[in-house]
């Protein structure tokens, strides 16, 4: 819900209050503050949802794409010529350097569309989206959260989580766990070194960037055992954090890693 393109939560009520109270609390807000499209702020008939105009801008994503990265492909490639099917092609990228993670997939390309949806999600409060995404995520991702044993997001350094308030990949992971039944390893992953912001670096940057950056919580190890870990963030761009990310995870113990993330960034990677 939302009141001058801020968003107005349920959750936020006090914690005593019951189920039923905090439902129709809910109903209630919703009479007098009709929930809006979390990118434009046109009324929407549910909280979270996009309006028919901006619903057509999304760019969603899909087969055909790399079997590793998810990297979608202008045409679909002929299986004839791969021996173990289509299922099993890799672009350019991921044939030259394979990521540390088994797959990469997500819902929707990274334009600019997307990129004011994420933003304003990100640093604008619109966490009245994050059920909404949560879903559009279990679908993106039915195949890989059906064989995660756990999911975790990437983290923020306390310092950035005080100055915005929430984690916006945690609120992802939140939202694909009560989609799916997945147990939600929130604090699994930390930040240990405050890094800058990689928006203007390229690959090899973020990349030393994150060295170091990242670590396993020590009393969470036991519960990464042989898991196989489904790690969400909301944007995939070079592959660089993700790959930081599973590296960390594999070296501390899980079986294996895929990552879901709401956007990634399509370019080409032959």
């Amino acid at each position: 819900m939302t009141q001058g393109g801020q968003a107005i939560n349920t959750s936020r009520l006090p914690g005593g209050f019951p189920g039923p109270l905090r439902r129709l609390a809910g109903q209630a807000l919703d009479v007098l503050l009709p929930p809006g499209c979390p990118v434009c702020d046109a009324v929407v008939d549910k909280a979270g949802t996009l309006c028919g105009p901006c619903w057509r801008q999304v760019n969603f994503l899909g087969s055909p794409q790399c079997s590793v990265c998810g990297l979608p492909f202008e045409f679909d490639p002929d299986p004839d010529s791969h021996p173990n099917g289509s299922d099993n092609i890799l672009c350019g990228a991921c044939i030259r350097d394979r990521p540390p993670y088994e797959r990469a997939r997500a819902v929707m390309a990274y334009g600019d569309f997307s990129r004011r949806m994420v933003l304003a999600f990100k640093h604008g409060d619109r966490t009245d989206a994050a059920p909404g995404f949560g879903k559009w995520l279990a679908r993106a991702g039915r195949v890989l959260a059906a064989e995660a044993d756990l999911i975790v997001p990437v983290p923020l350094h306390w310092t950035r989580l005080f100055h915005r308030r929430y984690n916006q990949a945690a609120l992802l992971a939140h939202a694909l766990g009560r989609e799916t039944g997945l147990k939600v390893v929130p604090d699994l992953l930390q930040r240990r070194r405050k890094t800058p912001p990689q928006v203007r670096m390229g690959p090899a940057q973020r990349r030393r960037n994150l060295r170091g950056a990242l670590r396993v919580h020590p009393s969470r190890r036991e519960r990464l055992k042989d898991r196989r870990v489904l790690l969400v963030d909301d944007v995939l761009t070079t592959g660089a954090t993700a790959s930081a990310c599973a590296r960390v995870l594999l070296r501390g113990g899980a079986g294996a890693v895929d990552v879901l993330t709401l956007t990634r960034v399509v370019r080409a990677a032959f």
